[in-house]
């Protein structure tokens, strides 16, 4: 399998409204026309799961190593940075990836591109944790789980009297477990699937 391009489409921002991932290509489907649009719908999907779940992980590890660095008096340089980025992002890889050459000094360019996350200290991390719990929450609304709209309502009127962790609880998602997290790589893994099926059948229907 080749490198996935290391800059993916931008995603809202916190606090935009956002489509879960598993929902978002229906309405696509039914509203446009023209054979490739659901693929195109389903990559994009795909494309902004990497971004959260490979790229800002990644990203938030990267910086307290980067900070840990210059507490202990070490130089940083674009050459320093870029090794320490795509070591990183080779470990997610894992032996899934075969790199090509110049893989490894594109991926390490990739904090680059996200030099105006880095300029907020340590917050990357909750693209990850946030879409994560939304995905969780959306599915036991949407698979009509035992009080889900409910603890839904309950979460929303909490606004902001109580801690994230502590509100997400009232709509029955705990991030201090793995469950959401481990539901949103089956949701991405289920993304491949589709997106598979539906190049099948766009190529032998022509």
């Amino acid at each position: 399998m080749g490198l996935a391009p290391a800059h993916t489409p931008a995603v809202p921002v916190a606090g935009e409204r956002q489509t879960p991932p598993t929902r978002a290509l229906a309405p696509v489907a039914k509203t446009k026309r023209g054979p490739w649009v659901p693929v195109a719908g389903s990559g994009g999907a795909m494309a902004t799961s990497y971004r959260h779940f490979c790229i800002m992980p990644e990203l938030a590890r990267f910086e307290p190593e980067v900070h840990e660095r210059v507490e202990r008096g070490e130089a940083l340089s674009a050459d320093a940075l870029n090794d320490l980025m795509a070591s990183l992002m080779i470990e997610v890889y894992g032996d899934e990836v075969d790199l090509r050459p110049g893989d490894r000094e594109r991926i390490g360019s990739t904090w680059a591109q996200f030099h105006t996350h880095l300029y907020s200290n340590f917050y990357v991390y909750q693209y990850a944790t946030g879409i994560a719990g939304a995905n969780w929450l959306a599915e036991r609304v949407m698979s009509d789980a035992p009080n889900a709209a409910e603890n839904y309502l309950a979460f929303i009127k909490a606004g902001g009297s109580l801690y994230p962790l502590d509100a997400l609880r009232l709509a029955g998602v705990d991030m201090t477990q793995p469950e959401p997290v481990e539901h949103a790589f089956t949701v991405m893994a289920s993304m491949v699937d589709q997106l598979e099926r539906l190049i099948d059948s766009r190529v032998t229907s022509g």
